[in-house]
């Protein structure tokens, strides 16, 4: 297994993993209206990109809150909190199913996020997740991998929070076979423990009409107007975002361990063993535990390393 195989994880969610086509459950009138809200929503997102570097720090994450929230409400996408997030720095890890999982993200925790390199492209987008603070990353040169570690340590250390999605693709959030393979990288928790900060596991989930629904996701081929389209016509779509217990890692913690701790809190499931090669020392904190490897991190080996 090569560094990029570990770098570019793919779901198993196929188109029948959407919902069927079906009419669209608002009027042509209110999906117009939505979309020249959204519309407006970017518009301003291009001032608020400009302003972002300007302000201070309270002001710059309340400013990011209220566009998130102001944009999910255009969209005609309901916002649910549950828990609490702590107030200081923290490794925010979600799941992710769809590009709605950044709004509802920094709706409720305006923190610096880790994206791909595209994002820094787009119109709109682009400039205000710049302005934002965010770690862009290039998927397509595995041996960078270290050097983001690093760039979102530094972030952590000055006092930033930092929101990853650890399972590096969207899927459909339903089928657990679905799941992207090999779960929860853990390269990024590394990040949490040479900064010292609590990792926070994020579940986000989406309901329509009061059930579970996959109409939310982002998938495979299809384009990002088409999912946008699904979404203005739904008449009733809930995210959730559910805050679970903060991750404190000891010094020399393995990022494994904490990678599958926070995958399990997040997906509900039971802890899934990791093999360090060595015992590992009983800790107060049953889901943190030490005896992981460094993370100075240059050759192709220790790319494989960190991405495992």
């Amino acid at each position: 297994m090569t560094a990029d195989d570990l770098w570019r994880p793919a779901s198993g969610c196929g188109p029948g993993c959407l919902p069927a086509a079906a009419a669209p459950a608002v009027s042509l009138p209110r999906r117009v209206a939505r979309l020249l809200g959204v519309c407006g929503m970017l518009l301003g997102g291009v001032g608020l990109a400009v302003l972002l570097p300007l302000l201070p720090a309270r002001d710059r994450q309340a400013a990011l809150r209220g566009w998130a929230r102001g944009t999910l409400r255009a969209l005609g996408v309901r916002l649910v909190v549950r828990g609490r997030l702590p107030r200081r720095r923290a490794l925010l890890v979600a799941n992710h199913v769809s590009w709605l999982d950044i709004l509802a993200v920094l709706a409720v925790a305006p923190a610096r996020m880790l994206a791909k390199r595209e994002v820094r492209a787009w119109p709109v987008m682009g400039p205000l997740a710049a302005a934002g603070g965010t770690v862009f990353v290039d998927r397509s040169r595995p041996r960078d991998l270290p050097a983001t570690v690093g760039r979102v340590t530094n972030a952590l250390r000055a006092g930033h929070s930092v929101a990853v999605f650890p399972e590096g693709t969207t899927w459909c959030g339903e089928a657990s076979d679905c799941r992207p393979g090999r779960g929860f990288r853990p390269a990024m928790f590394q990040a949490a423990v040479d900064a010292g900060a609590p990792i926070v596991p994020l579940r986000l989930t989406y309901r329509y009409a009061g059930d579970p629904t996959t109409l939310a996701a982002f998938l495979g081929e299809e384009t990002l107007w088409e999912s946008v389209r699904r979404v203005l016509a739904a008449r009733d779509l809930t995210v959730s975002v559910v805050v679970a217990a903060a991750l404190h890692p000891a010094r020399e913690a393995d990022r494994r361990v904490l990678a599958r701790a926070a995958e399990s809190a997040i997906h509900l499931t039971p802890a899934r063993p990791v093999s360090t090669g060595r015992p590992a020392p009983v800790l107060d904190l049953p889901p943190v535990l030490p005896g992981g490897p460094g993370s100075a991190l240059s050759s192709d080996r220790e790319v494989l390393d960190l991405a495992a």
